[in-house]
């Protein structure tokens, strides 16, 4: 069952990570339609917006300026949050690895493995904190802009969308709570029993068989 839930949660951390950093580095996480034309779409990433022409397909786009100047604070965090997350996640998942038992790493040292093991999922809990925090704040922000506009009456032929980027964010999130859930709760039962088996190994061994007699041998000389 340990590893039937090392392997389950394996998966989820590595399309998790996946996630995540496709999020951070595309361009859709929001999507401009131009509903009265209807020639081309327009979609804002985190560091460049990009114009798709809806007959040929080609696409252009504008990049930013440099990271130095002036943004709007949801773009700042939000950009801050999803790299602090993608960073925690690849960690994450990079000592997940190392924790598994097929893999030919401390091979004699079971309890350490089980603990690199619980602190992949704590550090994977950690990652869906900003990444959630981030997609979702970001989402808000954008329906509220809609919202606004709506209710002062201001048409601009603009339609806001969620892009993919944007809940890709929020499934890597999801997933890192999933997989973090896995590894800390479930890996933490299996870590007394790994205390009861070694223990009771010692216990069993040649070794402790002898340990009373030289005790007794120790007491009876003068």
């Amino acid at each position: 069952m340990r590893f039937f839930l090392q392997y389950v949660g394996c998966f989820f951390a590595f399309l998790s990570t996946g996630f995540l950093i496709a999020s951070t580095w595309t361009d859709c996480w929001m999507v401009n339609a131009d509903d009265s034309l209807e020639v081309s779409t327009k979609c804002r990433g985190l560091w460049w917006e990009c114009v798709t022409n809806v007959f040929d397909g080609i696409q252009t786009c504008d990049e930013y300026d440099s990271i130095f100047a002036e943004h709007p604070v949801k773009l700042v965090l939000t950009r801050a949050m999803m790299i602090t997350a993608d960073i925690l996640a690849g960690l994450g998942f990079l000592f997940l690895v190392l924790g598994l038992d097929c893999v030919k790493f401390l091979p004699d040292e079971p309890l350490i493995k089980l603990r690199i093991c619980l602190v992949s999922g704590v550090m994977l809990l950690i990652a869906g904190l900003p990444g959630i925090t981030g997609s979702v704040w970001y989402a808000i922000d954008v329906y509220v802009e809609r919202s606004s506009l709506v209710f002062h009456n201001v048409f601009l032929g603009i339609q806001y969308k969620f892009g993919w980027s944007c809940w890709l964010g929020m499934a890597g999130s999801l997933g890192c709570f999933l997989s973090g859930a896995l590894l800390t709760c479930c890996m933490y039962l299996f870590r007394a029993e790994s205390h009861r088996a070694l223990n009771s190994r010692s216990y069993f061994s040649p070794y402790a068989s002898q340990r009373p007699a030289l005790e007794d041998s120790t007491l009876l000389t003068p």
